[in-house]
């Protein structure tokens, strides 16, 4: 049975459609990601399906009820993590978990017990004394995720919920994560990070407003019909201009110290990219193809519908 489910949604801003004809189905228990470049429309589609938005077009259900006829017996059933989640600065962390036990009505009887697993489950019991404005920026999000998940809700709704954090509180906060999925709880998690695109059961990718692509990570590498050449050189910000301007119908990525390219013939594509390194006096210290990343796949996906659309 699906936990959320879109039938062509659609929201128009004037001119501008940012969510074009969304149709998706996600899973009771399944951990979904939405991901895809500043204003692709992620975040307003997640408006609309936590009934925050009307859509113009369409239709969603979530948790069988729908965003528009039951948008206040959506709200009830969801929790939803904005991208600027609410935390007070001037209140501990559980008198912020006590306030929004409070917003979602939560009976007072068994709310101690309630708050003292949810502080456990989170690693948060040490600082529940501290104010919300002197924790670091991942104990804010894992606050702000306790806080959601106060009222027990269905289905969760993360709008970028790691963005800014550093890794090991991402880590950290995706490990929660996977433990509400196998408590059946449903995840929709919009990302920006593509290595945490990896975690989720499926992936979908949007771009201007339209949904390119909507599978599981493992599926969507193997879809990719392009090898992947991987680079290595002493300047990889220098290799990467030489070969743009020497391959211009090629997508070139820069990958920390290596560099990625997308080859339609990787053959030719390997001498072209030697040569092109020679004439910029680089040293090729390693090159080889590989198996696509999640990113590769996406920033190829994102530039052919670039080249479609006008």
């Amino acid at each position: 049975m699906s936990a959320i489910r879109l039938d062509r949604l659609t929201k128009r801003f004037g001119p501008l459609t940012a969510v074009d004809r969304l149709s998706l189905e996600v899973g009771e228990g399944e951990l979904f990601g939405l991901v895809g470049p500043d204003g692709a429309g992620k975040t307003t589609a997640m408006r609309l399906l936590t009934a925050i938005m009307t859509p113009d077009d369409g239709d969603a259900w979530v948790d069988g009820c729908h965003v528009v006829d039951e948008a206040e017996k959506v709200k009830e059933r969801i929790g939803y993590m904005s991208q600027r989640f609410g935390l007070y600065a001037d209140l501990t962390v559980s008198e912020n978990i006590d306030f929004y036990a409070d917003v979602y009505n939560e009976p007072r009887r068994g709310r101690g017990e309630k708050i003292d697993r949810l502080l456990e489950f989170s690693n948060l019991t040490p600082f529940r004394r501290r104010l919300a404005g002197n924790l670091s920026g991942g104990m804010k999000q894992k606050l702000g995720l306790v806080c959601a998940l106060i009222h027990t809700p269905r289905i969760l709704f993360l709008d970028e919920p790691t963005n800014g954090v550093d890794p090991v509180s991402r880590r950290d906060f995706w490990r929660i994560l996977h433990q509400l999925t196998q408590e059946g709880v449903t995840i929709f998690v919009s990302t920006a990070y593509l290595d945490e695109a990896d975690r989720c059961r499926r992936v979908g990718l949007m771009h201007r407003g339209r949904l390119l692509a909507c599978d599981s990570p493992r599926n969507a590498k193997r879809s990719m019909k392009d090898a992947i050449l991987e680079i290595r050189t002493d300047e990889p910000r220098r290799a990467a201009a030489a070969l743009r301007e020497r391959l211009p119908d090629a997508s070139v990525g820069l990958f920390g110290d290596r560099l990625h390219v997308v080859a339609r013939e990787p053959e030719r594509t390997t001498g072209e990219a030697r040569a092109a390194l020679a004439e910029a006096g680089l040293n090729v210290l390693g090159l080889r193809t590989i198996e696509p990343s999640l990113e590769d796949v996406f920033i190829s996906m994102l530039r052919e519908d670039e080249l479609i659309l006008p």
